[in-house]
């Protein structure tokens, strides 16, 4: 073989390989490969089951593998910082979620992206209710019942969360500022903050549905009130924290799809479509139900009002606990 032939088919073997990606760059062809889904959180948490969920089914309605990547550390900031680095080409996306998109940003200062600039947002796919949660030794019912008791016993009871800086830290540092009640919270990492709940360590806490469902329903857990604006269609028994006696409290958890900014717009509209067609399946929503995910879409607009709306939420919740910023 001689050195015009070798030549003629490396630009051969060069082309096969070369040609997915050219393809690629159509937007109309998309997608022609696996589309990598970035999780900053890690697996097993609310965030990154619902995600895989999602995924599974988009995968079927575009034809291609949508591959979740775990890039959990740093509050998420680790994930989302290898997103807003990656080509704007529809084949690295973002779960865009509570704490990696509101909380992190305000605490940690030296980022290297800018958290909503950086990124296209595409649609919401769940919203997940925190619920506040009690031992079930104890004499509480409703809300009402644990700040009666935590009143007429300052100090005495502990609040468990999941770590400073995470969501259930946030959202029983603003309940039991917005209550008036003197107890001591109590970092755990992650979901030993609920075992502690369980082993009576610590009587009370605030935690995503997602993550708790499993033991209210064995009854390892009682929950008195769920902390959305209205009552949760998964546990339509369950009153708000609001209904019960603490106006204006909200505390809730969401997650959505982002991309890279420059991502061209034909396959922002063609993952968007493709989450709505998902989000409309029945077997898909009632995975998510099942997982403790009130699923919906919404428009890029409305996405943003609700990181901006949470946003300022957090920076309240942050300002209270006297987070020292990283």
């Amino acid at each position: 073989m001689n050195a015009c032939t070798l030549g003629a088919l490396a630009l051969a073997v060069t082309a096969v390989f070369a040609a997915p990606s050219l393809a690629a760059e159509k937007p109309s062809s998309y997608p022609t490969r696996p589309v990598r889904l970035i999780v900053a959180n890690t697996t097993g948490t609310s965030v990154d089951t619902l995600a895989r969920v999602l995924a599974a089914k988009m995968s079927e309605e575009l034809g291609q593998q949508i591959v979740a990547d775990n890039r959990a550390g740093a509050g998420g900031i680790i994930g989302a910082e290898i997103a807003s680095q990656s080509a704007p080409d529809g084949y690295t996306l973002l779960v865009s979620s509570t704490g990696m998109q509101t909380i992190s940003p305000q605490i940690y200062r030296k980022l290297t992206y800018q958290p909503v600039k950086d990124f296209e947002a595409i649609s919401l796919y769940a919203v997940t209710q925190n619920l506040l949660l009690v031992n079930p030794t104890l004499p509480i019912r409703t809300v009402k019942d644990l700040v009666a008791l935590a009143k007429a016993n300052p100090g005495k009871y502990n609040m468990s969360n999941a770590g400073s800086g995470f969501q259930s830290h946030l959202a029983g540092v603003l309940f039991t500022h917005m209550t008036a009640i003197d107890v001591v919270h109590v970092p755990y990492k992650g979901g030993a903050s609920l075992t502690a709940i369980m082993a009576n360590e610590a009587q009370f806490t605030i935690a995503p549905a997602p993550a708790v469902v499993a033991h209210v329903r064995s009854n390892r857990m009682r929950a008195i009130a769920s902390g959305g604006e209205k009552r949760s269609p998964l546990t339509p028994e369950l009153p708000t924290i609001i209904e019960s006696g603490v106006p204006g409290y909200v505390s809730t958890g969401w997650a959505g799809i982002m991309a890279p900014k420059r991502t061209p717009q034909a396959i922002l509209d063609k993952v968007r479509a493709t989450m709505v067609k998902t989000i409309s399946d029945p077997a898909t929503r009632e995975q998510m139900e099942r997982q403790g995910g009130e699923p919906l879409t919404s428009t890029p607009q409305e996405m943003l009002r609700v990181i901006n709306d949470d946003y300022a939420r957090m920076a309240t919740a942050i300002k209270i606990a006297k987070l020292k910023v990283e």
